[in-house]
């Protein structure tokens, strides 16, 4: 399969592997319904063009056995050209059980995560019980994910296996490897564009932030509560940017800083990733079931020899599937998201070098929402590709520039790094990438919190104090300690701070250093 970068959704995944393993849409082009042809739910004034859309009014249904309500609404395909095609936007909520002070929109980050799902399935790690309370808990998946109007790119779910889990028997980084990386990418984004259609042109983050601003009309809010973890922070950010008069209160946890290009995230991550696998190593070497002996360095270079010798000779599993060192990759990194879940590392390392390569593929198959029979639960990995395709310029466009690039983040990240590079996916895709990587600073918006933990291995803490200090109005919250993202997942401080916030319009008058 090709190298890519890695994903920057929460580990909800992560946080739901004690429960999974052991330890040893489509384009419509109608217009929605209206209330009338001159008002909206918030009354508040839009183009005409856009009047049929902000006027809308959703239908609640009960749904997931009564435990929620969910409804659709209706969006723009194409901003610039409203009247032109429409599409879907799936919305859950739980409603306040309290005091009711408004909506609060939550995305789980990705991009490619199903807000739907995350409130569906885990509403009690998504917030907790004191915004339950006092707000409308809402999920939605964006443009492009899951039940929304969404991207796809196979008929049969073998193809997908093919695309993520191939191996070129061309060693590892050679101009032949490349072409062979490089050659199934291309086929990948030949089928996104056929199963997709045009919507595979409009799934970039600037219009997701608009319509963002839809559901924050149509739910009835003058402003945008909203949380976003992870990627969720720059949809955020930019909605932030778009429509600072309409920010109310916002928070973003795990934050990417818009400025960084392509390569910033892999190397930043990189450094990210090795710091927590060091950080794991460290702490296995004081429990009883270590797979390592000696210093954190060798078992550094006793890891970084695994990910070669996969590479010479994959693992056959038993559905006989090759485990090479870019599923190997997955696999580690899956657990390396949540402190919490570094026992599964050691049953990782334990079982592939005693030459099994099951239980990788069990953590790999989670990494991509793989089930067991070979379906995919949802198209994450699909959108994923494709909104990073439109929000980010390739930077290395050559087998030089790309060799080049691993070299420095093989110095960066040793073990790592070299996993990380190669990144040829978006070479052929069939859109050119849509927005400038520029500082946001959401002028005149309202405080805005920036939640960063210190080793954080997917979006590294520089990243929220690099956005933090952006954002006109951004103030930083900082949590020291591991794992990715911290409200409702770390300490007392972190979650006062955010709840306050939230409930009562408190912003921390320094940063409150939990």
């Amino acid at each position: 399969m090709n190298t890519r970068r890695r994903s920057t959704r929460i580990a909800v995944v992560a946080a739901a592997l004690a429960i999974i393993l052991p330890l040893s849409g489509c384009v419509s082009s109608f217009l929605p319904k209206v209330q009338n042809s001159t008002s909206t739910p918030t009354n508040e004034k839009v183009a005409a063009d856009l009047t049929p859309f902000y006027g809308q009014v959703l239908t609640w249904k009960s749904c997931e056995k009564g435990a929620f309500q969910c409804a659709t609404a209706t969006a723009p395909m194409d901003w610039k050209n409203p009247a032109a095609k429409s599409i879907s936007l799936a919305l859950i909520r739980k409603t306040a059980s309290g005091t009711r002070l408004g909506s609060l929109l939550v995305n789980p980050g990705g991009p490619g995560g199903s807000g739907y799902d995350f409130v569906k399935d885990s509403l009690s790690y998504a917030v907790d019980s004191q915004l339950q309370q006092s707000y409308d808990i809402v999920g939605f998946d964006p443009r492009g994910v899951n039940r929304s109007s969404a991207v796809k790119c196979y008929d049969n779910p073998a193809n997908m296996d093919a695309y993520l889990f191939n191996i070129s028997p061309n060693p590892f980084g050679s101009d032949a490897w490349i072409a062979d990386q490089e050659a199934a990418n291309a086929k990948f984004a030949r089928d996104c564009l056929t199963y997709t259609g045009d919507l595979l042109g409009f799934v970039d983050t600037v219009s997701a932030a608009r319509d963002l601003d839809l559901l924050r009309a149509v739910l009835g809010d003058k402003k945008l509560n909203y949380l976003g973890y992870s990627y969720g922070t720059l949809l955020g950010t930019t909605y932030a940017d778009l429509y600072p008069k309409k920010t109310g209160r916002l928070v973003l946890d795990g934050a990417l800083d818009p400025t960084t290009t392509s390569f910033d995230v892999s190397a930043t991550q990189a450094k990210g990733f090795e710091s927590a696998l060091r950080a794991y190593i460290a702490d296995c070497k004081t429990g009883k079931k270590c797979p390592f002996t000696g210093s954190v360095d060798a078992a550094m270079n006793t890891i970084r020899s695994l990910l070669d010798s996969l590479n010479a000779s994959p693992l056959r599993a038993s559905d006989g599937r090759e485990l090479g060192s870019s599923a190997m990759t997955n696999a580690i990194i899956l657990p390396l998201y949540s402190k919490t879940n570094w026992p599964y590392l050691s049953d990782l390392f334990t079982s592939v070098m005693q030459g099994d390569a099951n239980y990788a593929f069990q953590l790999a198959d989670n990494y991509y929402g793989r089930n067991a029979n070979g379906t995919y639960k949802d198209n994450s990995t699909e959108a994923f590709i494709a909104i990073n395709c439109l929000d980010y310029q390739t930077t290395a466009t050559t087998n030089a520039g790309l060799q080049a690039d691993a070299a420095k983040l093989k110095q960066l990240a040793p073990v790592l790094g070299p996993q990380l590079s190669y990144d040829t996916s978006c070479l052929n895709w069939p859109f050119p990438s849509t927005r400038a990587r520029a500082a946001l600073a959401a002028k005149g918006s309202a405080p805005i919190l920036v939640v960063g933990t210190t080793n954080d291995p997917a979006t590294p803490y520089v990243w929220a104090q690099s956005l933090s200090k952006e954002l006109q109005n951004g103030h930083l919250v900082t949590y020291h300690g591991e794992g990715h993202t911290a409200y409702n997942k770390s300490n007392s401080c972190v979650n006062d701070t955010v709840d306050n916030y939230f409930v009562n319009g408190t912003v921390p008058s320094k940063d409150p250093n939990c």
